[in-house]
């Protein structure tokens, strides 16, 4: 019961927040934009971090994230997994276990659109409820934006800047979504792999396959698995 009532109170909040963030998308549509940060978008982090981040976007696989938490925690590995909202609002208690297993979330939007084709007001409206859900669920300050596909145009910095959010591409994409040739997809994770990278990934089954073999490699070479904001310096 104490589950259902937390699922009813948070559909309940989260109503509320799409209601204001659209009252204020709908009077914000002409304002003037907020000016590009050149340092708000990473497509790396710092090769002195001595680490790279693994990130996850989520937008299904409950179970499979499951998986791959327990197996970070086989390597005692830090990961940064970026949460689509509609996710989420159905998959709570996986949302709050990824921050409990010291895990650091971003917003993945909520509905993954195509935010390169959005108003800077459009964007607002669509990345805001995401980052106050997972706040909410999670108590802590979410920093970092990940766009659906790596679609983004200056309306999204734009609108990333006025919510103090980085926006966070990858340097390695395992097109883990695609391809399900496990070797595939350590390689593209791992040849030449250096200090300060960022690897995308999707909770997948030949993800759940290829992780113990990234994180050996990461083992092998030195390497830490740290989260995009300890790889950025933040």
């Amino acid at each position: 019961m104490k589950g259902k009532f937390l699922s009813i109170a948070t559909n309940i909040a989260l109503a509320l927040i799409v209601l204001a963030v659209g009252l204020v998308g709908f009077w914000d549509v002409s304002a003037e934009a907020v000016s590009t940060e050149s340092d708000i978008l990473y497509y790396n982090g710092r090769e002195e971090s001595g680490g790279v981040s693994l990130t996850f976007n989520v937008y299904e696989g409950t179970e499979i994230v499951a998986e791959i938490l327990d197996i970070l925690d086989d390597y005692s590995a830090k990961a940064t997994f970026f949460i689509g909202g509609a996710w989420a609002d159905d998959n709570i208690d996986c949302v709050r276990e990824i921050c409990m297993r010291g895990h650091e979330l971003g917003s993945h939007g909520y509905f993954h659109k195509d935010h390169s084709k959005m108003s800077r007001a459009a964007n607002l409206e669509e990345i805001r409820p995401s980052v106050k859900l997972i706040e909410m669920i999670c108590g802590q300050s979410v920093k970092l934006f990940a766009p659906p596909s790596g679609a983004f145009s200056e309306n999204t910095i734009d609108a990333c800047a006025e919510m103090d959010l980085k926006v966070i591409m990858w340097s390695r994409d395992t097109i883990d979504w695609r391809d399900k040739e496990v070797d595939l997809l350590v390689g593209r994770a791992t040849n030449n792999l250096k200090p300060g990278e960022i690897i995308l990934m999707h909770p997948k089954e030949q993800t759940v396959e290829a992780l113990p073999e990234i994180l050996n490699y990461l083992g092998e070479h030195g390497l830490k698995a740290v989260t995009v904001s300890e790889n950025i310096g933040e």
